[in-house]
């Protein structure tokens, strides 16, 4: 028998809001977190907006010292980590630690530390470089500093999957719980990418949205026909995950259960989804048969959705394959219209997302949605956050490589 695993605390640092009511709240009233570029002067650059978190002092989480010897990213971590730990009520000082892990990862890592660094190398020479660069820059870091500065003893990894990271972070995490190995994880993703090197390289890509640099508000815009790139975003999403046994013996508040988790590869393109779809689907089906559910039980899918138009075209049909005739019936929504696209820490972000949508049975919206594309043709809550009961949802995460990873939420039930 497998443990059952629910969601007991979130915490989450976003492009709309920092803290769960903050965030929250930024997704029900429908907020743009995009404008202009205000990490570097953008000027030279072909895409010059962005989903930046505006005033994050990492002080007010980390020892200043401290704070100066990890990468934005990491800083990101071991805050939302502190949210979501106090989020779920957890007295770490009587817990056992050796039972509590640490999942978290990145899509990038420390990609500012290496900017920074590499300016400092040729400009001054080797001599100068900084001796915290490779701790400060490596992806495992987060993980790293989060088990550090909260002394959790418990397995702990990095998961790095591009745009799939945070969720295959999460699904990783409730394995080790439902296996026995351990009675707690704090698990997500992270990223700080909005530097130089990163913008110009997705830009290179043509992956990006370049027409709307006068109009950040309605850059974003999934499913949307007249959708032209994705926006980069940053921030950081957590939860808390535990056996059911644990959560019930010390009364904790229960967000949701994760129930299913599915993980494939399209094995077909380093940047471009498989056609149609079809591993998508595929991985989606098997988060459903992972929880011991029919798709016409879930009310709900958090789409990838990233406003690209191969992305938004390949989710809509395999919701389609998996839903048949009843895919009419299920909504769907996109954040990213919202945050951007947090890379690494998307689906942890999009997981809190997904766990208070089963909670409150609310639909975020999909903002700047105008105009119907061919064949595009789901509910996906245009505009205007909706009331709707949600038995359960299915978060998806896609990333470049061809990582999948779909989690099934469902409200919890003795």
């Amino acid at each position: 028998m497998k443990n059952r695993v629910v969601i007991t605390g979130v915490g989450a640092i976003t492009p709309i809001g920092t803290g769960k009511e903050a965030f929250w709240n930024g997704l029900m009233e429908g907020k743009n977190g995009i404008g202009r570029i205000t990490r570097f002067d953008p000027t030279d650059f072909h895409a010059q907006i962005a989903g930046e978190v505006k005033d994050f002092d990492p002080t007010a989480y980390i020892d200043k010292k401290e704070s100066k010897r990890m990468d934005r990213y990491t800083q990101f971590a071991v805050a939302t980590a502190g949210m979501a730990i106090k989020d779920a009520g957890l007295d770490l000082e009587k817990e056992n630690l050796d039972r509590i892990g640490t999942y978290v990862g990145t899509g990038i890592g420390g990609i500012e530390t290496m900017h920074s660094q590499y300016e400092k190398y040729f400009a001054k020479g080797p001599s100068r470089i900084s001796p915290f660069f490779v701790p400060m820059m490596i992806a495992n870091m987060a993980a790293g500093q989060v088990s550090i500065t909260y002394k959790l003893h418990g397995p702990s990894s990095c998961v790095v999957t591009a745009c799939a990271t945070g969720s295959n972070c999460i699904g990783d995490a409730m394995r080790v719980i439902q296996r026995g190995e351990a009675d707690v994880m704090v698990a997500g993703g992270t990223e700080a990418a909005i530097s130089q090197a990163a913008v110009a390289g997705f830009g290179a890509m043509k992956a990006l949205c370049t027409d709307h640099n006068d109009d950040p508000e309605h850059a974003s815009r999934p499913f949307d026909a007249n959708r032209s790139g994705f926006v980069m975003g940053e921030g950081c999403g957590i939860v808390v995950l535990e056996s059911l046994e644990h959560a019930k013996a010390r009364g904790a508040h229960i967000y949701a259960e994760l129930a299913g988790y599915g993980a494939n590869s399209d094995a077909y393109h380093i940047t471009s989804p498989a056609p149609h779809g079809t591993y998508q689907a595929k991985c989606m089906q098997l988060a459903l048969d992972d929880a011991g559910m029919k798709a016409e039980d879930v009310d709900y899918v958090n789409a990838h959705g990233t406003s690209t138009h191969l992305n938004d075209q390949g989710e809509t049909e395999a919701i389609k394959a998996v839903w048949g005739d009843a895919a009419k019936d299920v909504s769907v929504s996109s954040i990213k219209s919202m945050t951007g696209h947090l890379l690494g820490a998307a689906g942890g972000v999009e997981c809190i997302a997904t766990a208070l949508a089963v909670e409150n049975d609310m639909l975020p919206p999909t903002i700047n949605y105008e105009t119907q594309d061919e064949g595009l043709d789901l509910d996906y809550v245009p505009n205007k956050a909706r009331a709707k009961k949600v038995r359960a949802a299915i978060s998806n995460s896609f990333g470049f490589g061809g990582h999948n990873a779909c989690l099934l939420l469902k409200k919890y039930a003795e």
